[in-house]
């Protein structure tokens, strides 16, 4: 079973305000990330919204979004 995060549904007649959703990451071609699994690596590609293409040195990845185990340096 995977752990996966839902956004939960607003009711428009509930009392409470609804949650602010997390701001999209953006990141641009030549600038330095890291990954969880895969360590240090720079951006080489960038499909604006879908995905980036990161170079980890001996291997290039395809990263899709919502890229929640990528962090721009």
């Amino acid at each position: 079973m995977t752990n996966m995060r839902m956004a939960k549904r607003y009711l428009p007649s509930s009392p409470f305000k609804a949650a602010a959703e997390p701001p999209d990451r953006f990141f641009a071609v030549g600038s330095r990330v890291t990954h969880d699994v895969y360590g240090l690596g720079r951006v080489t590609e960038v499909e604006a919204g879908v995905a980036v293409v990161v170079d980890f040195g001996a291997l290039l990845k395809r990263i899709t979004s919502p890229y929640s185990q990528l962090t721009g340096l």
